[in-house]
């Protein structure tokens, strides 16, 4: 236990480094524990003087330390955060040296042939790789309106944006590492409740590391398969905080965005009374259907989907409704689509079972892929999924990336829960239905083939893979 909080510790992880540092940042300092009092001497025995032991000083580390301290507070940060983008440095950016800025630079020097801190023409190179690696994953510091907060998102990583309660969501195209941020107004909950709540112990989830003070918490775990890191601070405004999950596999270059991440969050910024409303949606920005490209210029989705819209647009673009779909869908003919891959999915033959997972490929108004969740309801060619506005013709997909059916329609006046539409049920055109306006369509003879499904098929992250590039927004135009 220490004042003004507790810090448990349970195995080790690529954060604790970051824990020691970036969870700190932006918190007032903690006391130290008072040193216990000296033990009485035995009696009749004067007391023994023990001198305190002092580390003899390490000459390199001094000589680094003063040469680093010589510079200007804005290139000592720059230089830490180039040494996060180069793999070097896992702690807080904040100017100061210490042992990790020491053994990062050290680190750094041996691979670039040199020794101790970096001369004037080394920490130029430093700079200009560590800005390359960051322009690379196209990492970008940012408010957040949907929370409040303002955190880096490498969105060459995470295309695909999705508003949800309270916050926004980032996931990478197969679904494999999502980023999110979170918001409760004041008097929802606590630091505490959450604390309890993402530390509960789980039969597949081991916690690396936890931390609560009065004022913030950092919890890493792992599951088999994933890592996790989730921060939360708490101020006036209420709690805001982060979550950022990946697959294990991933973790030779997630590692250091978390690292990076975690330096770029700010949960309280100055001016910012709190999460703003989401932008209001129009007809022409917000999508009014989800399509899936299954040939070059053709796209397919729910005829229900795109209602009263007598002037179809895919990427901008006007699209013509094709002749011969009829019925529950219709085949847009468009121009060139630059970005998105003609796929014909491969068509799952038997019906979904009461409670299957399922996952939801839904376009968003920023251009990317809205992956949402579900599982099939008890009824024929339903499901129950979070989906928002322009889920309507969204491919639905099984744990082998097979096609179970097409959203058929989302509603025009949904029911909104802090401006986000909550989970509820939609209906599904089949799957066979799919099949045989593809069929009908001749596209198997023009000399597309239903692709073959992925190697690791079973996971809904690997299913995400299989169509995403396939999926466009359809809007409608005036």
């Amino acid at each position: 236990m220490t004042r003004g909080g507790r810090i448990i510790r349970g195995g080790t992880g690529f954060m604790l480094g970051l824990m020691a540092g970036a969870a700190f940042a932006q918190t007032p300092s903690v006391p130290s524990l008072p040193s216990a009092p000296p033990l009485p001497a035995a009696p009749g025995k004067p007391s023994a003087k023990v001198k305190p032991s002092v580390p003899a000083p390490d000459p390199a580390y001094e000589t680094a330390r003063i040469a680093f301290e010589a510079l200007p507070e804005p290139e000592r940060k720059g230089l830490q955060d180039a040494l996060v983008w180069t793999g070097d440095y896992n702690s807080v950016i904040n100017g100061a040296f210490g042992r990790r800025s020491y053994e990062a630079l050290q680190a750094y020097a041996r691979r670039s042939g040199g020794t101790g801190l970096p001369d004037a023409a080394g920490r130029a190179a430093l700079l200009k790789e560590g800005a390359a690696a960051r322009a690379a994953a196209r990492f970008t510091v940012k408010p957040d309106p949907a929370s409040g907060v303002v955190l880096g998102v490498p969105e060459r990583l995470l295309p695909k944006r999705l508003p949800q309660p309270g916050g926004t969501r980032w996931q990478s195209a197969d679904g494999r590492i999502t980023l999110e941020t979170k918001s409760e107004p004041p008097g929802e909950t606590g630091l505490e409740a959450v604390f309890a709540r993402i530390t509960a112990p789980g039969p597949e989830r081991r916690v690396t590391y936890k931390i609560l003070r009065p004022d913030f918490l950092v919890v890493t775990a792992e599951t088999g398969t994933g890592k996790s890191y989730i921060r939360y601070a708490a101020g006036e405004a209420g709690l805001r905080g982060i979550a950022l999950g990946y697959d294990k596999a991933l973790a030779g270059e997630v590692d250091r965005l978390a690292i990076a991440i975690a330096n770029s969050f700010v949960p309280f910024p100055p001016a910012s009374p709190g999460p703003a409303p989401l932008p209001a949606q129009t007809r022409k920005s917000v999508p009014v259907a989800t399509g899936l490209v299954v040939a070059p210029g053709r796209v397919l989705t729910s005829a229900a989907a795109l209602g009263s819209c007598r002037a179809p647009a895919v990427g901008g673009a006007p699209a013509r409704v094709a002749k011969g779909a009829g019925g529950e869908l219709v085949m847009l003919e468009t121009g060139p689509l630059t970005g998105h891959a003609p796929v014909l999915p491969a068509i799952r033959a038997t019906a979904l079972t009461a409670g299957e997972a399922v996952l939801v490929l839904g376009a968003d108004a920023e251009g990317g892929v809205a992956v949402a969740p579900g599982e099939a309801e008890d009824g024929p060619q339903r499901i129950g999924a979070p989906l928002q506005p322009g889920a309507g013709g969204a491919p639905v997909l099984d744990r082998s990336g097979a096609l179970v059916g097409l959203v058929a329609s989302f509603p025009a006046s949904p029911r909104l829960v802090a401006g986000i539409v909550p989970p509820a049920r939609y209906g599904l055109v089949p799957a066979g239905i799919v099949a045989a306006v593809l069929e009908t369509a001749g596209l198997e003879e023009a000399g597309l083939k239903a692709r073959a499904l992925p190697k690791g098929a079973g996971t809904l992250s690997a299913a995400a893979a299989t169509l995403s590039g396939a999926v466009v927004a359809i809007t409608c135009q005036p």
